[in-house]
């Protein structure tokens, strides 16, 4: 193939862009053999065709072959992006760019909530000087990396999302919006960086990385790991992780000072009661139908079983009952009573596994709440109160797990979770961000002698909390 490819002097490679992919013309008899990603469309008469996400490996193979092509897939030129507003990088974020730029412009930077991982993404646009999209998982995220961009650099910042579309050599997105529209503009920016980027793999959002020719991409994330392993696709659609650093690497110095607490409440009479007749109709009908909720799939196969009978639907409304027992346990509510009475003065987070229970401590201690309910414009308005003091405490469920910046936060309650590590951790995360001479708390209250011991004990299994 290399040597037909050499001597086809008045053939004339032609790379372009088509709806995602990179179409390659002018290879002797159409044959893409040993090209890297390279297929015959026979949907389009056996033009040779790639996902866009191999543009960098086919023009390398061209230029280590030294093999002419006319590169027309390409809509983008090398772009200065000057840095206006100065600031000092942490070890951190100079050690994670070194890295990554010695990787060849692709991979993953971990590093915990609170260090800088804005700033670092910033460094990596001034650096790559190529148009740049940055990726982000919610609306509220999309805001604030559209307000650091437009404050970094002295240009125009587009926007596609939230009722936007705006698009310029400097660009956020929503990773809903990137994988819709990724086949229209992948070829417009040279870098990549995907915020939260653990949200990435997967067959709809993984469009995103698949549909673009950037050959620079950059992966931002505190917590990788997916519990389905999914997260191993990153190596393909960004690059592998080229630096790691922890909480626990960085508590003091660029974190918070920070302790765990672990406090426990009991059920009633009547709850234990009812906890343990649910709990038993639940489990007889796993074991009477050999689900194992220890291995993957258990949870769908559960469903899909429960769905076709009426001991199955018996069953889950079983299931149902003692975990709400459980994670909303009305004791629970008279210890954060306590809490707060304990921390009058300070700024407080208090995190719960659904809305009914949100709620309920806004009628309870009339406290703002956030919710996935809650309009954008409100969900800042009561951030900005927070941060200033006018709101001591904020209750949320599941909404400001990730990407919210709370700086003034130091006291967090979690009063039920899921047993996901990720969530656990970004908890935490949310009240470590450097400010002053803090030291943060972090309460978790769990049900003594039900199913939320052993979540709690899994969701545990990370070094932020085995060295608290």
């Amino acid at each position: 193939m290399e040597r037909a490819l050499t001597k086809t002097g008045a053939t004339t490679i032609r790379l372009t862009f088509d709806q995602g992919t990179v179409v390659v013309e002018g290879l002797p008899d159409g044959d893409p053999a040993g090209i890297p990603g390279l297929k015959r469309d026979i949907r389009r008469g056996g033009i040779a065709r790639a996902e866009a996400i191999w543009y960098r490996h086919i023009v390398e193979y061209f230029r280590k072959h030294h093999i002419p092509y006319e590169d027309k897939a390409r809509a983008y030129e090398k772009t200065p992006w000057p840095i206006r507003v100065g600031k000092e990088a942490f070890p951190h974020q100079t050690e994670g760019l070194l890295a990554w730029e010695k990787a060849g412009r692709r991979g993953v930077v971990v590093l915990p909530t609170g260090t800088g991982k804005t700033h670092l993404a910033n460094l990596a646009i001034n650096r790559a000087e190529r148009p740049s999209l940055v990726v982000t998982p919610t609306i509220d995220l999309l805001n604030q990396w559209y307000d650091e961009l437009s404050l970094c650099f002295a240009t125009e910042v587009g926007m596609v999302g939230g009722g936007s579309y705006d698009i310029r050599p400097l660009t956020v997105t929503t990773y809903d919006s990137a994988y819709q529209n990724m086949d229209r503009f992948g070829n417009r920016f040279g870098l990549l960086i995907f915020d939260e980027c653990h949200h990435l793999p997967g067959p709809t959002y993984g469009q995103a990385a698949v549909c673009s020719i950037a050959p620079f991409r950059l992966g931002l994330t505190a917590t990788p790991e997916r519990a389905d392993n999914a997260h191993l696709q990153s190596d393909q659609l960004i690059g592998p992780i080229v630096y790691r650093r922890e909480i626990t690497q960085l508590r003091g110095e660029f974190l918070a000072e920070y302790r765990v607490e672990s406090l426990f409440v009991g059920l009633t009479d009547d709850e234990r009661e009812r906890y343990d007749a649910a709990r038993e109709i639940y489990r007889a009908f796993l074991r009477d139908n050999g689900v194992d909720m220890r291995k993957p799939g258990a949870w769908g196969q559960f469903l899909f079983l429960a769905n076709r009978s009426q001991a199955g639907k018996q069953a889950y409304r079983a299931y149902r009952e003692q975990r709400t027992l459980a994670l909303a346990a009305p004791a629970k509510l008279n210890l954060l009573a306590w809490l707060l009475d304990k921390h009058l003065g300070d700024r407080v987070l208090i995190f719960t596994h659904d809305n009914a229970t949100v709620y309920e401590i806004a009628r309870r201690y009339l406290v703002p709440v956030i919710t996935h309910q809650t309009k954008t414009k409100e969900r800042r308005e009561i951030l900005a109160r927070f941060n200033s003091g006018v709101y001591p405490i904020v209750a949320t469920s599941r909404v400001l797990n990730e990407g919210v910046n709370v700086p003034e936060a130091n006291v967090a309650v979690i009063l039920s979770g899921s047993g996901s590590v990720r969530e656990h951790v970004q908890r935490l995360g949310r009240i470590l961000r450097k400010s002053g001479s803090k030291e943060a708390i972090l309460y978790e209250v769990v049900t003594r002698d039900t199913a939320e011991e052993y979540t709690s004990i899994r969701r545990r299994q990370h070094s932020a909390y085995e060295e608290a």
